[in-house]
């Protein structure tokens, strides 16, 4: 699968039963060269024009199943968020 397909993917976690978004980033461990977390951005701050405050950090062990469409996780939101710099 490319990054291109996963980007397509819209994240939804099974605690919650919401979407989260679609991915934006990866973070890839250099010396294994896997895939270590999912990065989705958090809701914009103004009708989504004036930047983000948050996005969410998904660990790759936290994905539940990749479908056709959609991405199930299973994260606790709050331990999720991290500071956009």
């Amino acid at each position: 699968m490319r990054l291109y397909d996963l980007k397509q993917k819209e994240v939804i976690n099974v605690q919650s039963c919401r979407s989260l978004g679609c991915i934006s980033d990866l973070e890839i461990d250099c010396r294994s060269g896997c895939i270590t977390a999912l990065i989705v951005p958090g809701p914009g701050k103004f009708c989504c024009f004036l930047g983000r405050d948050f996005e969410f950090f998904i660990p790759w062990r936290c994905i539940v199943q990749i479908g056709c469409d959609i991405i199930l996780v299973d994260i606790n939101e709050d331990e999720a968020r991290r500071k956009c710099v």
